[in-house]
């Protein structure tokens, strides 16, 4: 009998995207992992069991995680799921570490080897397992269709003989890939698209999706990149500086759209409520930040809250589980292209290299420690197993070239309580 690779159903009532699809069940048997699913585990992504069944997998029950070598999860593993766990088993999820010390300890403690997806480094080899971007890009997506769904009029402009009807006017906020899916998204529905970020590469990216680019262009915007692509926090005086230049441009929109995250740190406040109070009855502001506390003042999370001056605030959670059967197909490829790289191709087995430096960029816990090197790494008592502990994976011998060093990896940068991000 091969390994086992076990995919539970989500625990959080929120949360109904899975970690497999028929697909990458097959694929997963190719590589010779036996795959348990567990009942329903895909019902709210529209996979029934018995398409899992037809692509070989077994239909089991939760306690089946006990005989996996690797478990496969949208949501990070809380410590009472983590008791039936084995110590060595290879967790694959969004973790979202971050401002979450004790579930990161309770990983270790377990004993788990745990790999923090939205770690993943975004180098040419790691693009199909960048979960961040498989789901800020529907994010953004859904983002507009909210939008337009709780927009009262029509986004396009339409000439008819009774009159012609404007288009609507959408702003958004932070172009990362869910900014510019929502670029992309606004002007295919025909609304006139603004777009601000504080990075230099944001401006030919919002002017090829045919949008016009808004944003403070002095010497603190040019180097206002990450060398990992992502946005650096900006200095108060800049941050004034641009509010001051959007404040008047939002009183004139009909859609705000905001999806600013600076890794590990809290959502930057964008959209004052006086900018709020000075947009037009029946505007409506999404804000995809808000499970990190929000680019909009008077956001509430999972809220649709309308101002007193008519203005509704968006703050859906899990906006990618808000289309989770393709967010959850997307997700499992991600996951399967980054568990291949963990298997020896000749014994089919799993086979970490901890020297690797996409397990480098992802190990969070190894061992009974923490061992990613943005978080302490420290020794912890592991958590009682009813079965005896499995030996860790063999270390494979260093290439004989090392492997160049990781650079510092952002957090994620959606809401991950998920995934689910924001890139």
């Amino acid at each position: 009998m091969g390994q086992t690779v076990f995919i539970p159903r989500e625990l959080d009532a929120n949360e109904p995207r899975v970690a497999a699809s028929p697909d990458t069940v097959k694929r997963l048997a190719g590589l010779g992992f036996d795959v348990i699913v567990e009942s329903g585990a895909g019902t709210g992504s529209r996979i029934p069991d018995e398409e899992f069944a037809k692509a070989g997998a077994v239909i089991g029950k939760a306690g089946a995680v006990a005989r996996a070598d690797v478990v496969l999860k949208v949501r990070r593993p809380d410590e009472a799921e983590l008791k039936a766990y084995r110590p060595g088993t290879a967790v694959v999820a969004i973790i979202d570490p971050y401002g979450n010390d004790a579930a990161v300890d309770a990983l270790a403690r377990a004993g788990v080897t745990a790999f923090s997806m939205e770690f993943m480094p975004r180098i040419t080899r790691a693009q199909s397992m960048d979960v961040l971007s498989s789901q800020a890009n529907l994010a953004g997506y859904q983002a507009v269709i909210d939008a337009a769904a709780e927009y009262d009029r029509a986004l396009p402009m339409m000439m008819t003989a009774a009159g012609t009807v404007p288009a609507a006017k959408a702003f958004i906020m932070g172009v990362g890939v869910a900014g510019l899916q929502a670029i992309a998204t606004a002007r295919r529905l025909g609304a006139v698209v603004t777009a601000t970020d504080v990075r230099p590469a944001a401006k030919e990216q919002v002017a090829s999706l045919g949008a016009k680019f808004l944003a403070v262009e002095d010497e603190e915007f040019k180097a206002a990149e990450t060398a990992g692509g992502y946005a650096k926090e900006m200095s108060r005086e800049y941050q004034a500086k641009q509010a001051a230049l959007t404040a008047e441009h939002i009183a004139k929109q009909d859609i705000v759209i905001t999806t600013a995250l600076i890794p590990g740190r809290p959502a930057p406040k964008l959209v004052s409520a006086a900018m709020v109070a000075s947009m037009k009855p029946g505007s409506v502001i999404v804000d995809l930040a808000v499970e990190r506390g929000g680019n909009v003042e008077g956001a509430v999370p999972g809220q649709v809250v309308t101002t007193i001056n008519g203005v509704k605030i968006v703050g859906h959670l899990n906006v990618p589980g808000r289309v989770a059967a393709s967010a959850s197909l997307l997700y499992a490829r991600n996951l399967f292209a980054f568990l291949e790289t963990l298997v020896d191709k000749t014994t089919k087995t799993l086979a970490i290299n901890r020297d690797d430096e996409l397990v480098k960029a992802t190990m969070l816990t190894d061992g009974g420690q923490v061992v990613h090197p943005a978080f302490a790494g420290k020794p912890a008592v592991m958590i009682a197993s009813a079965e005896p502990a499995k030996p860790a994976p063999a270390k494979e011998p260093a290439a004989s070239k090392k492997a160049a060093a990781p650079k510092k990896l952002a957090a994620p940068k959606s809401p991950a309580n998920k995934p689910k991000g924001i890139a």
